[in-house]
C-alpha cells in the first residue's frame, strides 16, 4: 500500500465553506484510473485533481481531473486548488510552473502575498463553437424554465471553450438568476444533442460595478449539479464578450471580477483577464485564492 497526499482546498475564496471546493492529491503516482475515479467519487468535489511527475522537461508536472463521474480535460477551481497545495508543501516562493492537461500544457504562476497565496492560470486556446438557436434553444429555455424575453437582446446563446466548453446564457435579472432551479433531466439530454455538458447562465452589471459579473453553472451531465464557482465559465466568457463587443476595452487587455455561488452558500470571487489584439481576444487567465480545509492521508 501507498500513502497519498490528500487535501479539501476552497478555491477562489480566502474564506473556509465559501468558494469552491476540491480534492487534491499531489503525489498520484502509482494511482489508476480506477483510483482516481473511486478517489473523486468518494470526496464528491465538483472536480478532484491528481498531480503526477515524470521526466520530461517540457512541463513541470501532470494534472488530471476527475468529477464524481467521469474524467474532464481541464478544471479552473482544482487547478487553483493544487497549485495552492503544491505552494504550500514546498514552501514556494513567486515562481511558473507548467501543468501538462488534457487541454494541453499551460503555465500557473504562483504569486506569495502576505503569507499566503495567489495562484494565476492560463487558460487553453480560445474556440467558438455553434449558436444556440432553433429548437436547441427553446429545449434549453425550457430546461432552465426561464421565457425568451429573459434572455438579454444582443447577447447570442453560444458554446465556448477554453479547453472545456460551456454555453453562456446571459439574462436580464439576477433575482431569476438566483431563483433557477433547472431541469436537470432536460439539460443532461440536451447536452448529448449540443456536445457541450455545461450551461453558464450570467448576469452583467454596469461596467463601473466593482462585480461585473454574477452566474451560476449546472453540468448534470458530468454529475456536478451546480458548480460553486467556475474557472472555466468565466475564463471563456471573458472572451466572449469581447468577441462579441459586448464590454469596452482598451484592445490591448480586458479584466474584470465575477461572483458566483450566490444562490448556494458558497459565493467566490475570480479575477479573469483577457488579452487582445486586433480587437480579437487571444489568451484568457483566471487567477484567485485558496484556503485549505484538511490535509490528510489516504493508503492505495
Amino acid at each position: 500500500m501507498r500513502k497519498y497526499n490528500l487535501y479539501q482546498i476552497d478555491a477562489f475564496t480566502k474564506e473556509k465553506f465559501k468558494g469552491n471546493p476540491a480534492g487534491v492529491i499531489t503525489n498520484a503516482d502509482g494511482l489508476t484510473e480506477e483510483d482516481m475515479q473511486h478517489i473523486a467519487r468518494e470526496l464528491n468535489n465538483s472536480e478532484t485533481a491528481f498531480i503526477f511527475y515524470d521526466d520530461c522537461k517540457e512541463y513541470d508536472h501532470q494534472t488530471r481531473f476527475f468529477t464524481p463521474k467521469e474524467e474532464v480535460p481541464i478544471c479552473g477551481h482544482a487547478t487553483i486548488a493544487a497549485h495552492y497545495a503544491l505552494a504550500y508543501e514546498k514552501k514556494l516562493k513567486n515562481c511558473t510552473v507548467y501543468q501538462n492537461t488534457k487541454a494541453g500544457i499551460l503555465p500557473v504562476e504562483i504569486i506569495k502575498e502576505d503569507d499566503d497565496y495567489r495562484i494565476i492560470m492560463t487558460q487553453g486556446k480560445i474556440e467558438y463553437g455553434e449558436i444556440i438557436d432553433g429548437e436547441s434553444r427553446n429545449e434549453l429555455l425550457a430546461a432552465l424554465n426561464i421565457a425568451e424575453k429573459d434572455i438579454r437582446i444582443g447577447f447570442p446563446i453560444q458554446i465556448v471553450s477554453t479547453g472545456h466548453s460551456k454555453v453562456m446564457i446571459c439574462i436580464n435579472d439576477k433575482n431569476l438568476l438566483n431563483s433557477l432551479q433547472p431541469d436537470n433531466t432536460m439539460l443532461t439530454d440536451l447536452s448529448s444533442k449540443i456536445g457541450c455538458n455545461g450551461y453558464y447562465v450570467f448576469t452583467l452589471e454596469d461596467e463601473n460595478s466593482d462585480i461585473l459579473v454574477h452566474g451560476r453553472m449546472f453540468a448534470p451531465a458530468i454529475g456536478i449539479d451546480e458548480d460553486p464557482v467556475t474557472g472555466n465559465a468565466n475564463g471563456p466568457l471573458g472572451a466572449y464578450l469581447v468577441k462579441h463587443r459586448l464590454v469596452k476595452n482598451d484592445n490591448k487587455l480586458f479584466c474584470f471580477k465575477a461572483m458566483q455561488g450566490e444562490a448556494i452558500g458558497r459565493d467566490g470571487i475570480i479575477n479573469v483577464s483577457v488579452k487582445i489584439e486586433n480587437n480579437e481576444p487571444y489568451q484568457v487567465s483566471v487567477s484567485g485564492n485558496a484556503k485549505i480545509i484538511f490535509e490528510t492521508y489516504i493508503y492505495i
